[in-house]
C-alpha cells in the first residue's frame, strides 16, 4: 500500500541533503548530463509498508532502479538496504523516502556486491556506514564495472535505446507511440546514467554475523553461506519478525550467473530456521506469511538441485555448456514457476556450472 507524505521540516531536509548526497557539483563528472538529475514526472518507487518503520520500495518503472530496497526508520536515523542501480536512482530513492520521514539516511546495507543492489553506494558520504560482506567489498573494490554479470546486462543498453527510439519514430498508433516513448524516455536516461557509476566499496564489512541496536530495535546482517554470489548477506528483525532476503531468496529462480548451485541449497536450509512472517525480497513483491516463504524457498531448492544435477550430467557427457544450455528441461517445475514455458534455461546459469564444477576439480 502506498503511504502518506510524512512530516517535511525545511531545515531538517536541507541539512539531511548535505549530510546525505554529494554536493550536486560533483554530478558534473565528465560526460555527465542534466538528465542525470532530473526527477522523472511519476514517482520512481511504491512503498510496500510492513509496519510504521518498515517498508519495502518496489519500483513504478518510471525510472530503472533494477532492484527492490529496504527502509527501516529508527528513532534518529534510517537504514536503507540495497542502493540500487544507478547513482541518479539512489538519489531518488532518498528524496522519496523523505515522504516517510525527516529522519536522515545513516545506514545502508549491500546484501551482495551485483550492479542493481549496490552501485548507487556512491552518493552517501563517509559518515554513513555502508556495510556488506567480506566478499562484497572485494567485488566492489576490484573492478566491477568488467564484471561478466555487469556487461552481460548493461552492455546491450544503447542499442535497446535506438531500437526504442526506431520504433516509437515509426508507430502510428498515438497509445502505442506514447508508450513506446515512455519506455525510451525510461532507457535513454538509464543509459546515460550508467556513465556516471563510479563504484564504491562498503566501508563496514562482515564475515558471519553483524548486530545493530538502534533505539529499542534489533537489526541482524546475516551470512549463512554462499549462493546468489559469493557473500549473500540478509538483514533480520527478530522482534518484528521482517526478512530482507536481498537476491538469496526472490520467491523464484532468480540470476544464476555469479552463483554457487550446490552451496545455494545449503544455504537456503540456513535461512529456514529464521523465524519470519514476512519477506522484502530483492526483486519482486512483498511476500505475507512464514509458512508461503518457506514453501516457496522449498520449490526453489528443487529448482536448483535439478538444474545443478542436469548441468553436471551434460558436462560429464562432454556437451558444451552453450548446448547442455539448451538442453535441460526442467518444464517438470512448472507447476510452481510459470514461466517456465519450454526447455532450455539461461546459458549464463550453465556456463556458471561448469565453472564452479571445473574450480572444484583444480584443487
Amino acid at each position: 500500500a502506498s503511504t502518506e507524505a510524512g512530516p517535511r521540516d525545511p531545515t531538517k531536509l536541507r541539512d539531511m541533503k548535505r549530510r546525505v548526497l554529494f554536493p550536486l557539483a560533483a554530478l558534473f563528472l565528465a560526460g555527465a548530463t542534466l538528465a542525470l538529475i532530473q526527477t522523472p514526472a511519476k514517482a520512481v518507487h511504491r512503498f510496500t509498508k510492513v509496519t510504521d518503520t518498515i517498508y519495502g520500495a518496489v519500483a513504478t518503472g518510471s525510472l530503472v532502479t533494477g532492484s527492490n530496497s529496504g527502509v527501516i526508520i529508527n528513532d534518529k536515523e534510517v537504514l536503507v538496504v540495497d542502493s540500487h542501480i544507478t547513482p541518479s536512482s539512489a538519489r531518488a530513492l532518498v528524496s522519496e523516502i523523505q515522504t516517510l520521514t525527516d529522519k536522515p539516511v545513516r545506514y545502508v546495507v549491500n546484501t551482495h556486491f551485483h550492479f542493481d543492489h549496490a552501485h548507487g553506494n556512491q552518493i552517501f558520504q563517509d559518515d554513513v556506514l555502508v556495510i556488506g560482506h567480506e566478499f562484497t567489498r572485494e567485488k566492489l573494490a576490484g573492478d566491477p564495472l568488467n564484471e561478466p554479470s555487469f556487461k552481460s546486462f548493461t552492455g546491450s543498453v544503447p542499442a535497446q535505446v535506438e531500437a526504442l527510439r526506431a520504433q516509437a519514430a515509426a508507430e502510428v498508433d498515438p497509445i502505442k507511440k506514447k508508450d513506446l516513448e515512455e519506455r525510451l524516455d525510461v532507457q535513454a536516461a538509464y543509459s546515460l546514467a550508467l556513465k556516471e557509476i563510479r563504484p564504491r566499496a562498503p566501508n563496514v564489512t562482515i564475515r558471519d554475523k553483524m548486530t545493530l541496536f538502534r533505539g529499542g530495535r534489533e537489526i541482524q546482517i546475516l551470512f549463512f553461506g554462499r549462493g546468489h554470489t559469493g557473500g549473500d548477506v540478509v538483514v533480520f528483525l527478530p522482534k518484528e519478525k521482517v526478512l530482507f532476503s536481498g537476491d538469496l531468496f526472490i520467491g523464484g529462480p532468480g540470476f544464476m550467473g555469479d552463483g554457487y548451485l550446490d552451496e545455494w541449497i545449503a544455504t537456503l536450509d540456513e535461512l529456514k530456521k529464521l523465524d519470519f512472517e514476512t519477506v522484502v525480497p530483492g526483486h519482486g513483491e512483498v511476500i505475507v506469511g512464514g509458512a508461503v516463504a518457506k514453501e516457496r524457498i522449498v520449490f526453489v531448492q528443487a529448482y536448483l538441485r535439478d538444474l545443478w544435477t542436469q548441468a553436471n550430467d551434460l558436462k560429464r557427457q562432454g556437451v558444451s555448456a552453450a548446448d547442455a544450455a539448451k538442453r535441460i528441461d526442467l518444464t517438470a517445475h512448472r507447476a510452481h514457476f510459470p514461466q517456465i514455458t519450454t526447455i532450455g534455461v539461461d546459458a549464463r546459469a550453465v556456463a556458471r556450472v561448469y565453472q564452479v564444477v571445473d574450480q572444484r576439480d583444480k584443487r
